[in-house]
C-alpha cells in the first residue's frame, strides 16, 4: 500500500512536469505578438539604422502591414485547427501505443518545432507560410499530450477525491502559461527567437525524462490498481452516471445481470470505438459545453497580452507580466470546482453555476478593469478563477469518470479515446475563439468581450439537463451520502 501511495505521488508530479512543459511551449506567441507588430513611433531608433518607412520600421514582415490582427489570427488557428482535428485521433493512438512512446515522441517534436520557429528570426524569414506550417506540425505534436497524461493519471487513482486531486494537478496549464510568459518576456524585446527556443528545448528535455522514467499503469511495478467503482463508492456517483439495482449489461457480446453496487473488473483486449464513446452518458453534453468554454480561455491565452498593450498601452513585457495574473487566477479556480464537486457529487452544476459568474464578471472587466494597477490586477484574478474553473473540471476529473464509467466495465482503454473526444471538441472552441476575437477586435474590443461572455452562456445551456438530473439525484439522496469519500 505504501509503494502504491509513493507512485502515485511520483506519476502526479512527473505528469504535472510534462503537461506544464507542453502549455510552455504554446504561450510564446501571445508574448511576441506585440513584439512582432510595434507602435515604432514610441521605439528609440538606433542611429545607424536607415528606414524607408518610420511608421513600421521597427516591425517584422509580414506582420507589419495594417492587417497584422489578421494575420496573427491565422498564426493562432493554424496551431488550433490541427490540434482540433489531430485531437480526435490522438486518443485512439494513445490507446494502442505505449504511453511512454506516445509522450516522449510528442514533447520531442513540440520542442522541434517551437525552436524552429524562433529561429525564423535568426535565419530571417519573413513568409507567412514558413510560420503557418511550424503552427500546425506543432499542433499536431501537442495533441499527443492531453489523452496521455489523463490516462496515465487515470490508470493510477480511483473515483474518491478525483475532483481535488486533479484540480490541484490541473494547475499545470496555469503554471505552464505563467512560466511560459515569464521565460518568453524575458527575451521578447531583445531577440525574441529565443522566447521559443528555449521552451522548445525545455519540453524536449522532459520528453527524454518521459521516455526513462514514465510507469503507466500500477500493475507495471506490482501495484494494485484502483477500484474506479465500488460498493463504498457508489455514494459518490454522480445522478446522471447512476444505475438502477439491477442492471443488464453486455460485455463482449454476452448480456448479464447484477446488482450496480457490484463491479466486476475484466481486462478488454480491444479498445472502445469511437462511436462506443459518444454513447457513454454525459459524453455529449461536457464536449459540447467545452467547445464553449474553452472558445473563452483561448481567446484569453492568445490574445490577453496584447488587449492588455492596447487598452492599458503597456510595454510587451509588462503585458505578458500582468497577463499571467489570469492564470494565477485559474490555479485557484480549478481547485476550488475539484473541492465543490467532490463535495457536492454535482460535477455539471459546479460549471453551470462558474459560467454563470463569469459573464458579469467579464462585463466589469472590459469596462473598469484598466482604472487602477488594484483593479486589473483584481479583475484578472476573478475572471481567471471563473473561467478557467470549469474548463478545468471538465478537462480532468469529468473526462476521469466519464472513461472509467461503470458501463464500460473495467475497461480502462477507453479513457484516452473519451478524453480525447471531450478535449477535441473542446479545441474547436478554442480554435474558433482566437480566430473570431482577430476579426472582431478591429471594430472595438467591447465586441470581442460579448461574443465571450455569449459563448459562457452557451456553454450552461448545454449543461442544464445534467443539471437538472443532478438537482433530482439530491431530492432523493440521504444527505449522509454527500461528501469526500476515501481513494
Amino acid at each position: 500500500m505504501y509503494l502504491s501511495v509513493r507512485y502515485r505521488g511520483y506519476i502526479l508530479f512527473l505528469t504535472f512536469l510534462f503537461y506544464t512543459a507542453y502549455h510552455l511551449s504554446r504561450k510564446p506567441i501571445s508574448i511576441v505578438k506585440s513584439e512582432l507588430h510595434r507602435n515604432c513611433s514610441t521605439v528609440i531608433r538606433p542611429a545607424d539604422f536607415n528606414v524607408t518607412d518610420n511608421a513600421t520600421w521597427c516591425d517584422w514582415a509580414p506582420f507589419d502591414q495594417d492587417n497584422y490582427k489578421t494575420l496573427f489570427g491565422v498564426l493562432d488557428n493554424s496551431f488550433l485547427v490541427a490540434y482540433a482535428i489531430g485531437m480526435f485521433f490522438s486518443g485512439m493512438f494513445g490507446e494502442r501505443l505505449p504511453l511512454r512512446y506516445y509522450l516522449s515522441f510528442g514533447m520531442l517534436g513540440s520542442g522541434l518545432f517551437t525552436c524552429l520557429f524562433g529561429l525564423g528570426f535568426y535565419w530571417n524569414i519573413h513568409s507567412l507560410g514558413y510560420y503557418a506550417f511550424i503552427q500546425v506540425m506543432n499542433g499536431l505534436m501537442q495533441t499527443t499530450g492531453w489523452p496521455a497524461v489523463v490516462a496515465c493519471v487515470g490508470n493510477w487513482f480511483g473515483k474518491g477525491k478525483r475532483g481535488f486531486i486533479m484540480g490541484v494537478w490541473n494547475s499545470h496549464t496555469s503554471v505552464g502559461n505563467i512560466l511560459g510568459s515569464l521565460i518568453a518576456g524575458a527575451f521578447v524585446s531583445s531577440a525574441w527567437g529565443m522566447s521559443f527556443i528555449v521552451p522548445g528545448l525545455i519540453i524536449a528535455s522532459t520528453g527524454i525524462l518521459c521516455f526513462f522514467f514514465l510507469v503507466e499503469k500500477p500493475e507495471d511495478v506490482n501495484c494494485t490498481p484502483p477500484q474506479h467503482h465500488s460498493e463504498q463508492e457508489s455514494g459518490e456517483t454522480e445522478p446522471l452516471l447512476q444505475n438502477s439495482s439491477h442492471v443488464e449489461r453486455s460485455v463482449n457480446g454476452a448480456i448479464a445481470t447484477e446488482p450496480a453496487e457490484v463491479v466486476v473488473v475484466e481486462e478488454h483486449p480491444e479498445a472502445i470505438s469511437f462511436c462506443g464513446a459518444l454513447s457513454i452518458p454525459g459524453v455529449v453534453e461536457f464536449s459540447l459545453c467545452l467547445l464553449f468554454a474553452k472558445l473563452v480561455s483561448y481567446t484569453f491565452l492568445y490574445w490577453l497580452p496584447l488587449y492588455i498593450s492596447n487598452v492599458a498601452h503597456f510595454e510587451a513585457k509588462q503585458a505578458g507580466d500582468m497577463s499571467t495574473l489570469f492564470d494565477v487566477g485559474g490555479i485557484v479556480g480549478g481547485i476550488a470546482a475539484g473541492l465543490v464537486s467532490d463535495y457536492t457529487g454535482g460535477r455539471a452544476t459546479t460549471c453551470c453555476v462558474m459560467l454563470i459568474a463569469a459573464a458579469p464578471m467579464l462585463f466589469l472587466y472590459n469596462y473598469i478593469g484598466q482604472r487602477s494597477i488594484g483593479t486589473t490586477v483584481g479583475m484578472l484574478l476573478l475572471c481567471g478563477g471563473l473561467v478557467n474553473g470549469p474548463y478545468a473540471l471538465i478537462t480532468t476529473a469529468v473526462s476521469a469518470d466519464l472513461g472509467t464509467h461503470e458501463s464500460l466495465r473495467g475497461n480502462s482503454r477507453a479513457l484516452s479515446t473519451v478524453t480525447a473526444i471531450i478535449d477535441g471538441t473542446g479545441s474547436i472552441g478554442a480554435a474558433v475563439g482566437p480566430l473570431l476575437a482577430g476579426v472582431i477586435s478591429p471594430t472595438g474590443w467591447n465586441n470581442v468581450f460579448y461574443m465571450l461572455i455569449s459563448a459562457d452562456v452557451l456553454a450552461c445551456l448545454f449543461l442544464s439537463r445534467l443539471v437538472f438530473k443532478e438537482a433530482q439525484g439530491w431530492c432523493g439522496r440521504a444527505p449522509q451520502a454527500r461528501g469526500f469519500k476515501e481513494i
